[in-house]
């Protein structure tokens, strides 16, 4: 089946079950006819009985059709509609009193511009978690609290990060979270598995948990002395996690003009959705950029088969700075 979504004030697009399709209407010089039980010249060589001269009603006619080109989801919304009222634990008295929409399957279905399999994809991708049937995404802070808890029980154990026990992890943490947001948060910062006994178990991703920890770092600050800020990361990670500055894609910008170098969160869902949108908010950041700096905040923008590359000759002007190729906007930056 294919469905029309939009709201009022948006471009209509029309959904299959897993790709969004944009819609233009489009001309055509030939009249389409429609007519009711027409057959094909293939179907009446096939029955010789029907050579006759058959009369037609012509039911209706269109000198234009929908031209359908296939597009990126539009799931910037999704990740707005569910950050009005994040999810602070049970014992939140916010969440009692509050009086903002929440969101069922059905709900983001007719209010997100994408097909079914790419919206429960990036429910996914944002973490989101069904609480009494309605999709959430955590509170920032109190996702934290919940994987502090688990490193915390993995350091205590001395557990390898590679084999964490999940009816363990539930035995000792129930007492001060649920059950089940402890297991929304490993499976948010690990990969399930099943061993030979059928016992389940997580590989945590370090990447994730040291993103996360900067994330965390970088949050309350404007900008940080790069160097204090790698040494104040590393001391924070959990013993046996190795940071890297390549985890930060997309996260956080490095300056390496300034003395001394600095770092600032930049997050790519903070960005406009719309290409030249958000090229013009780049260059409104910064005048010029590497490839290699702007590439994590301009990667989701790449339709099918589309590189980076494509998209920055589109919007950028590249030039030489002391011999290293960098992009700057086309346009002048109001």
């Amino acid at each position: 089946s294919l469905v029309i979504r939009g709201e009022k004030d948006e471009q209509a697009v029309l959904c299959s079950k897993d790709k969004t399709y944009d819609m233009k209407i489009a001309d055509t010089s030939n009249m389409l006819l429609f007519v009711p039980g027409c057959k094909t010249p293939e179907e009446l060589n096939a029955d010789p009985a029907s050579c006759n001269i058959i009369h037609s009603q012509i039911a209706g006619f269109s000198k234009n059709y929908w031209e359908l080109r296939r597009c990126r989801p539009k799931l910037k919304k999704l990740r707005k509609l569910l950050m009005e009222d994040p999810y602070e634990g049970p014992d939140s008295q916010k969440d009692q009193t509050s009086t903002f929409s929440k969101y069922t399957t059905e709900d983001l279905l007719s209010l997100i511009q994408a097909s079914e399999e790419e919206i429960l994809h990036q429910l996914e991708v944002i973490d989101a978690c069904k609480i009494e049937g309605y999709w959430r995404i955590l509170d920032f802070d109190y996702e934290m609290k919940l994987l502090n808890h688990v490193t915390q029980l993995i350091d205590s154990e001395s557990w390898p990060l590679s084999k964490v026990p999940l009816c363990t992890c539930l035995e000792e943490l129930e007492s001060l979270e649920p059950r089940e947001m402890i297991e929304h948060i490993l499976l948010s910062y690990g990969r399930k598995y099943v061993d030979d006994a059928g016992e389940v178990f997580f590989e945590m991703r370090e990447d994730k948990i040291c993103r996360a920890i900067a994330h965390m770092l970088l949050r309350n600050a404007v900008k940080f002395n790069l160097s204090e800020f790698e040494e104040v990361w590393r001391q924070s990670v959990p013993e046996g996690l190795t940071t890297r500055l390549d985890q930060l894609q997309g996260l956080a910008l490095v300056d390496k003009s300034s003395k001394p170098e600095t770092i600032s969160l930049l997050k790519v869902e903070d960005l406009p959705e719309d290409n030249q949108e958000r090229f013009n908010s780049l260059f409104g950041i910064r005048e010029k950029w590497t490839e290699v700096d702007i590439t994590p905040y301009i990667q989701d923008l790449c339709a099918e088969k589309q590189t980076v590359g494509a998209l920055l000759t589109k919007y950028a002007r590249s030039s030489m700075l002391n011999g290293v190729k960098v992009y700057n906007s086309r346009r002048p930056i109001s």
